[in-house]
């Protein structure tokens, strides 16, 4: 272990400059414009895995169904370096696609030209650009860590990677490739970092992620578009019609109103709760943070809880009639809305879909019709915390930063959580670096050099602890 920590030191500016190398690819999986730009990131990530030292690096096509036809997906990159099949096997997984950057005017710098910063929480510098933090920067340590364990001749254990292109647009062709490919994929534990910790001098590992039910609903009124003056106050506005619906998915006390959603919901014991709320939190930190006055949701649950154990639903977008320039007194023909729900163990986004789908058509007036699209989805999912896999984490933690990580419930959608469970009956160890306010998803997206650096020398060791529980 001490080569391969001396290796990461001599390598650092290296390790940071191919990184840099890499946001630089516009690898945007949801804008079809980009699709050579994605399919160069995949190779790049091939070519990493390569020199990093795997003997085995596959580009590997994939393909969904949609709308009863077959689709072309962007590749999974795989790669393996297998030393004793009686040894242990540790799956890492990642994702090389990255959110679209808008609104771009919103950013300091172009989001596809890194820089780097120091900031009060990144006083060592910080790489701002688009995918520093989700997921390019998280999967390149990765790359890099098994590279320093590799040229040094510490690699305890077997190990393969898994690399996607389409998870920023729900993995719809992943889920297939893994059913196709259980053999190949076939592992003790699958380690993924696209998760964050609790602060940089407070280690956390994620236990548990919220699953996702996304959808979009379309209003239709009048045939055309109408003007306002002429029909105004006689016909329905699908607009109006809309945001009243939206209205009154949540009541005023934040509990959404949909016949049946917490049916299935996990309550969560009081040891449980006064367990995570122990964690370090700041409410006037927070609301500072996000430029908020107040906080608001479920009531009978802290903020912590709402974000984590509770389940959500919320408008993500929202459009219909004129929004350009100057004024058009039109009253429209369609409205649109995008809506995510959060879900919790035990929830299942079918079952979910198709409790809101009754419900928003019954808000709806003889005036209207109304279309719900079902767009992407999955289920939530937990680790436990008694067992090898976890522990070889919470050592690895533990060495790195100093003291001992606190486990941590999160509220984003990792599918990957329950799709490997389901398929490949292993466990997923969430061991990521990133901090909630590095902006991902949003302008200014950035990922600390402390974070990156620490990815690095922490994951060797979760090898080396992770072999030595098993054996």
């Amino acid at each position: 272990m001490k080569n391969a920590q001396e290796y990461i030191e001599n390598n650092k500016q290296r390790f940071l400059d191919e990184l840099l190398d890499l946001l630089r690819i516009p690898s945007i999986s949801a804008d079809p414009s980009y699709k050579n730009d994605v399919l160069r990131c995949a190779g790049f990530v091939a070519q990493s895995l390569r020199d990093a030292g795997c003997d085995v690096v596959e580009i590997c096509p994939t393909s969904h169904v949609k709308n009863g036809a077959a689709k072309e997906g962007y590749p999974v990159i795989y790669g393996e370096k297998l030393i004793d099949k009686k040894l242990p096997t540790v799956l890492v997984y990642g994702h090389y696609d990255v959110q679209p950057p808008d609104p771009l005017d919103l950013w300091d710098a172009p989001p596809f030209e890194p820089v780097i910063k120091k900031t009060k929480v990144h006083p060592d510098g910080a790489i701002f650009a688009r995918g520093s933090c989700d997921d390019k920067g998280q999967t390149y340590m990765h790359v890099k860590a098994f590279e320093a364990m590799v040229k040094t001749g510490s690699l305890p254990c077997n190990v393969k990677f898994c690399v996607e292109g389409e998870e920023e647009v729900g993995s719809p062709s992943f889920r297939p490739f893994v059913e196709q490919n259980k053999e190949k994929l076939a592992c003790d534990v699958v380690l993924c970092s696209d998760t964050s910790i609790i602060a940089n001098d407070v280690p956390s590992i994620t236990t548990g992620v919220r699953g996702l039910a996304y959808l979009q609903v379309e209003v239709t009124g009048p045939g055309r578009d109408l003007h306002s003056g002429v029909y105004g106050g006689g016909v329905a506005n699908p607009i109006n019609v809309l945001a009243e619906i939206i209205s009154k998915l949540i009541d005023e006390n934040g509990h959404i109103t949909i016949p049946g959603f917490y049916d299935d919901v996990l309550e969560e014991g009081e040891k449980e709760r006064a367990a995570m709320n122990r964690a370090p939190f700041n409410l006037q930190d927070y609301m500072d943070d996000l430029g908020i006055g107040a906080v608001q949701g479920e009531d009978g649950y802290t903020t912590t809880e709402r974000t984590s154990i509770r389940p959500a639903l919320d408008c993500n977008g929202i459009w219909g009639g004129y929004t350009g320039e100057g004024s058009k007194t039109v009253l429209p023909s369609k409205a649109f809305a995008k809506i995510s729900m959060r879900l919790v163990p035990h929830q299942r986004s079918e079952k979910v879909y198709d409790l809101f789908e009754k419900h928003f058509k019954s808000l709806a007036p003889p005036s209207v019709k109304v279309k719900v699209i079902r767009m992407h989805g999955g289920e939530p999912g937990v680790t436990p915390t008694n067992t090898p896999e976890y522990q070889a984490a919470f050592k690895a933690v533990a060495k790195t930063f100093g003291k001992e990580p606190i486990p941590k419930r999160e509220g984003g959608y990792i599918p990957i959580v329950s799709l490997f469970k389901d398929v490949l009956d292993v466990d997923s160890i969430l061991m990521g670096f990133g901090l909630n306010s590095d902006a991902i998803h949003s302008p200014n997206e950035h990922y600390g050099l402390f974070n990156f650096y620490k990815g690095i020398e922490t994951i060797p060791y979760y090898y080396r602890y992770y072999t030595e529980l098993k054996s």
